[in-house]
């Protein structure tokens, strides 16, 4: 009954007040009236005129011109200070997928869908899920970056640097002057991937409307032995009851990846990037270099079968070069329901509940521990259940001048982590398919349960004074975590207990104004706290009891920013874009220290470990030349340095890192992306240009990676024919020049110094051609 109490009680409230909601709180902030996304005519890229802070919009047409299925989060690393990266062509691929901002990792961002929180979309997510498991690519109606902090009114407790919000397109948008829109496309390429998406729509634009789609995605990796796909179903309807509008969302998603190696530069360079996991059609040498394991003691196996020796086959020097298999397997329900409409002519109201459900296993074939019928490796599993369910909304009160926002947010998550392990069958059969969740463990090293409530609330108010304008608020929230063990099998290896993050004032002030010839100045600060999180594996919990106990006492601090940004913005018909600078002190850095490889997943270390210093200019600007033709350029510095020593206690011995001065890991200084695009009536073209400087992979910045210039390219033709859309013939190449790289750093995390198995390459040159069609 608790889990339902938050959802049950905002529904009691649209159904019983419908006449007191108003547009969605995401949709309230904005600036101005969303254009018609699918008019490629218009800008895919708008700059925040408006803003008081440096934020940028995509739209569908920005992803539609990528191959079929991209994420829209790799659509967004054309804009300044965005650094994504991910494995795969299309940049799904949950185990490689990073993004980050101003060098705020992934874990320090916002994200949002429809204003439905998606937690911190990491890979072992307890608080939400991925974007690309939430809403086929197909369905974004615009993608909104906020290089800073981020709106106030977001649903989110983890913005420090910056927040993403997706928004779903309005059937209206598919239907325009017809009853039933149909949209299809088949896509097929390299390492035999094809994927099918299907949508229809019906009613009317402006009455009751809706759309149902379904997505089907299946290919092989690029390297190794495995697949990829994914199932994913959106349903959404917006339905007008009087001055009301009610609107509805609900997805489903399936998704199989099974897993690339980490590598490190060592492996690099003696194994080559082409190097993976054995996959299941080298299980004999799989099992044969885990016997080699353990008869020469590295994996601390009892050994079961001297006669394989001692000595690794080929240029394999331990183990840890390839494991047996790993994957990762998801599945997500998401239901939101909301209403919207005026309360009078000077008050709206806005409302809206969901409820998430995730399962989830993460597998790996270790050959750290034998199964019991005496294959010396077994599956490893990270298993995860999240139930949430939540209410969020806002009154607005459109004064003349004064145009004030009060909102507030409530959730409830139930998270449930657990680690098992599962046999091989024999020696000559392993018995365990990666694409298939797994039962009946023959062991189970810990299960764990956590509990998350948030409460947010803020305050906005938008004065207009003509060419100046100035925006004031804050948000505040109350999050607890709670931690409890089921079942342990070294009880206090893993922490229980509470913790809790309270800030009720985070304020933001900013300003606008007017130059003139389309151009304004900008000029914001914003004060952010990140309340903690709740899981066994990169939590504060995720460390022992004892360590939990200690930093407990010494008051561990949630992670702080202040953020102060500027700029100016300009529109000069063709041309138009902006130039920005920030500055951010971030404070009560909180790291995860991990004591063991990935794979063994030993307790962490955590603690406060001191402050960051962040500065940047940035610049982005589009400019239509004649004939069709338009050129997009961004540009982005960075100088994110840590300003402290790390110093912990390990093995009884204080140990003292020298991070201060270091560049922050995974923050190159220098990003810039050019792109070149052709728009006629019936051919359409890209090329574009993506350049990342290079990366530290360790806190001291004894390793790193190389810098790095990707090119891909978009070719299309549009045959009209005389339907609702032309039918259209679209190929991309992503990596044209198959340059042969490192994609993403810290996939196993970072270290202090050394080198070790935490990149992951990628991927090479690879071709997809689209056929699309609407009716």
């Amino acid at each position: 009954m608790r889990r339902l109490s938050i959802l049950l009680a905002g529904c009691a409230v649209v159904a019983a007040h419908p006449a007191l909601a108003a547009e969605t709180a995401a949709e309230a902030a904005a600036p101005a009236a969303e254009a018609p996304a699918a008019d490629t005519g218009e800008a895919i890229v708008v700059y925040g005129t408006g803003q008081t802070r440096q934020t940028q919009e995509l739209r569908t047409a920005d992803l539609a011109v990528l191959a079929s299925g991209t994420s829209p989060l790799k659509a967004i690393e054309k804009l300044p200070s965005v650094n994504f990266q991910s494995a795969d062509a299309f940049g799904n691929y949950e185990w490689s997928t990073r993004v980050t901002i101003r060098g705020f990792n992934q874990n320090q961002l916002g994200f949002t869908l429809d204003g439905i929180p998606l937690g911190n979309m990491s890979y072992g997510n307890m608080n939400g899920l991925h974007v690309s498991r939430a809403i086929s690519p197909e369905n974004i109606g615009v993608t909104a970056v906020s290089q800073g902090s981020g709106a106030i009114d977001t649903q989110s407790t983890s913005n420090l640097g910056g927040t993403l919000e997706f928004k779903s397109i309005d059937p209206a948008e598919l239907l325009r002057d017809h009853h039933v829109a149909i949209d299809a496309s088949g896509s097929y390429g390299s390492e035999e991937t094809w994927r099918g998406f299907g949508r229809i729509a019906v009613g009317t634009p402006d009455g009751v409307r809706g759309f149902a789609s379904l997505q089907y995605q299946d290919g092989n990796k690029w390297k190794g032995n495995g697949q990829q796909r994914t199932l994913m179903t959106n349903v959404k309807f917006i339905a007008p009851a009087g001055a009301v509008n009610l609107e509805g969302w609900y997805s489903y998603s399936d998704r199989v990846e099974q897993d690339y190696q980490d590598l490190s530069l060592e492996q690099i360079g003696r194994l080559g990037y082409d190097w993976d996991n054995f996959g299941p059609g080298q299980y004999a040498l799989a099992v044969r270099v885990a016997d080699i394991g353990a008869n020469n003691g590295y994996t601390g196996v009892v050994p079961t079968n001297p006669a394989a020796g001692t000595t690794y086959p080929g240029k394999i020097t331990s183990p840890d070069d390839a494991y047996y298999d790993a994957a990762g397997l998801r599945r997500d329900w998401v239901y939101a329901f909301g209403a919207s409409g005026p309360l009078s002519d000077t008050l709206s109201f806005a409302l809206k509940t969901y409820y998430h459900h995730n399962r989830g296993m993460g597998l790996w074939g270790t050959p750290y521990l034998a199964s019991p019928s005496g294959v010396p490796m077994s599956t490893r599993t990270t298993e995860y259940d999240i139930k949430r369910e939540g209410v969020f909304g806002n009154i607005v009160a459109d004064l003349g001048m004064n145009k004030l926002t009060i909102g507030g947010w409530a959730e409830n998550n139930d998270f449930n982590q657990a680690r098992r392990f599962y046999g091989f069958t024999s020696r000559t059969t392993p018995g365990i398919d990666f694409h298939h969740f797994l039962s009946n463990p023959f062991a189970t090293q810990w299960d764990m349960s956590y509990n998350t409530v948030t409460y947010q609330y803020y305050v906005m108010d938008d004065i207009d004074l003509g060419q100046f304008k100035i925006n004031l608020g804050w948000k505040g929230f109350d999050v607890k975590n709670n931690a409890s063990r089921n079942f342990e099998l070294t009880p206090g290896g893993h922490a229980i207990g509470s913790l809790r993050a309270r800030d009720w004032f985070q304020p933001h002030a900013g300003v606008t104004y007017k130059l003139g010839g389309g151009s304004e100045l900008f000029a914001g600060f914003t004060q952010v706290t990140r309340a903690f999180t709740a899981d066994a594996t990169s939590s504060p919990f995720s460390t022992t009891q004892a360590g939990f106990n200690t930093i407990s006492a010494n008051g561990l601090k949630p992670e702080q920013s202040d953020t102060y940004e500027g700029g100016l913005r300009f529109n000069t018909g063709n041309f138009n874009g902006v130039l920005g600078a920030y500055y951010v002190n971030f404070r009560n850095r909180l790291l995860t220290i991990p004591t063991s490889v990935g794979i063994v997943g030993s307790a962490n270390v955590v603690q406060n470990v001191g402050d960051v210093r962040a500065y940047g200019f940035e610049a982005v600007g589009n400019y239509k030349l004649p004939y069709g033709f338009a050129l997009f350029a961004s540009y982005s510095y960075n100088d994110n340095t840590y300003r402290d020593n790390v110093t912990y206690r390990s093995g009884g011995v204080t140990v003292v890192q020298p991070t201060a001065g270091k560049t922050v890991v995974d923050t190159p200084k220098h990003l810039a992306r050019g792109e070149l695009s052709y728009e006629s009536t019936s051919f359409f073209g890209r090329v574009a240009v993506n350049y990342m400087s290079k990366r530290y992979f360790t806190y001291t910045n004894d390793k790193s990676v190389p810098s790095r210039t990707l090119v891909d390219a978009t070719i299309g033709y549009r045959l009209d024919v005389g339907q609702r859309t032309p039918v259209e013939l679209q190929i991309n190449g992503t990596n044209l020049f198959d340059k042969r790289y490192v994609a993403t750093i810290g996939s196993n995390g970072f270290g202090f110094s050394g080198d070790n198995q935490t990149l992951l390459a990628g991927a090479p040159r690879q071709i997809f051609a689209t056929l699309k069609a609407g009716f």
